[in-house]
């Protein structure tokens, strides 16, 4: 007897939006709180040692009208403020909790802030070298642009995160190839740097005055940061994972060729990404207070930033794979997530949420989100030292 097998439903695409099962309006917050289950290969880093966080809440934050609203939302799912080894305040939705992974899609960028700052400080990348020095087999989409330019969202290309777009690579098609939808061709098994390498150009120049928004920049990066470190992907995400101390494990997206989607292919709890802010908000420093990423290019990273984003996120900048204003550093993920953290004061910011509409996006309720965000991330709580002298002093 012959059995006959079916396209898996979660992974399946729908005809009229070209949009995959899991991530359709209906559907969207299972699947972004079971993506590192749904998803064809994945895998999983985790910390024999963990920063261990205690709850020091400020009830004031509660009662700011702005965090209020937001914590009240239907897309709400989880919010974190941290400093140090405490939480400030946190709030979950019915169907969360503080150890429930959650995808939070382009946040996943910034992990290429602290490998190409290393690369960097290490004297392993230049910034105003080509591409093609580094990756002399790729295409003309990215063959004679910097790796500045890359870094910063500052390159035209013939991709397009638009999955719709009429072009040959989009992110739908990098989503095929990390295995989070079902291939248009399910006998060619596509991988994401062979994906990179067909992407063509004939001018890079940017000439929007704003943001050009690629997720396949990053993917880029990773190539080149493995390439100029000869070290693996997995072991830059184990450094990072041991070094903020995660409690549970980070599960990232992979292709067939066990290639870590750094584009937006990470799941982890609220309390882990805050984990993951808590390394910026230290300038680098590890929970152990070794080096994890260069405290020097973070710095520039506030400072030296590249194009701005258009309105409604005037006086936001990207710079190296993060959205800085010159204090802050954070990124936003697609459904509704932002990871924010203030290098001045310590304290770092996370706020998951899934929108349950058709786009899966709500662009005009980020800025207020992040004003938010970046009020209490400039608050000035005290450090734990500060606590700890005042408790011996009687003060």
């Amino acid at each position: 007897m012959t059995l006959a097998s079916i396209p898996n439903p979660d992974l399946v695409v729908s005809p009229i939006d070209n949009n995959v099962h899991w991530n359709l309006a209906n559907f969207r917050r299972h699947g972004y709180q079971n993506l590192h289950t749904i998803a064809r290969y994945v895998m999983s880093i985790r910390s024999p040692r963990l920063l261990p966080f205690r709850k020091d809440i400020d009830f004031s934050i509660r009662e700011r009208p702005d965090v209020a609203r937001f914590v009240s939302v239907p897309h709400f799912c989880g919010f974190v403020v941290a400093r140090d080894d405490r939480v400030l305040y946190e709030a979950y939705a019915p169907d969360f909790g503080p150890d429930k992974p959650h995808s939070v899609q382009s946040i996943t960028k910034t992990l290429l802030n602290i490998m190409l700052g290393r690369c960097v400080a290490d004297g392993l990348i230049d910034l105003n070298k080509r591409v093609k020095e580094y990756l002399p087999e790729i295409g003309t989409g990215y063959a004679e642009a910097t790796v500045r330019a890359v870094a910063d969202m500052n390159v035209a290309n013939d991709y397009s995160d638009d999955g719709n777009a009429p072009v040959a690579i989009t992110w739908s098609t990098i989503e095929a190839a990390a295995g989070m939808r079902s291939p248009a061709d399910l006998a060619t098994e596509l991988t994401i740097r062979s994906l990179l390498c067909q992407i063509t150009s004939d001018d890079l120049v940017n000439r929007t005055g704003h943001v050009i928004y690629k997720t396949a920049n990053t993917e880029l990066l990773g190539w080149i940061v493995e390439r100029v470190s000869k070290r693996s992907l997995t072991s830059w995400l184990i450094e990072i994972v041991e070094g903020a101390g995660f409690e549970g494990s980070l599960h990232i997206a992979c292709d067939c060729d066990g290639v870590p989607v750094l584009g937006g292919g990470a799941s982890l709890s609220a309390r882990d990404l805050a984990r993951f802010g808590l390394l910026f908000a230290r300038k680098g420093a590890g929970v152990d207070g070794g080096r994890v990423a260069d405290g020097g290019f973070i710095e520039e990273t506030r400072c030296d930033h590249g194009p701005p984003w258009p309105k409604p996120r005037e006086g936001m900048y990207y710079s190296r794979q993060t959205t800085t204003n010159g204090t802050w550093i954070g990124h936003g993920g697609y459904g509704g997530q932002y990871l924010l953290a203030n290098p001045d004061t310590g304290i770092a910011v996370v706020y998951m949420a899934v929108h349950e509409n058709e786009s899966g996006d709500s662009p005009g309720l980020y800025p207020p989100l992040i004003n938010m965000m970046a009020d209490l991330a400039a608050a000035q709580w005290p450090t734990s030292q500060q606590l700890m002298r005042q408790a011996t002093s009687g003060t």
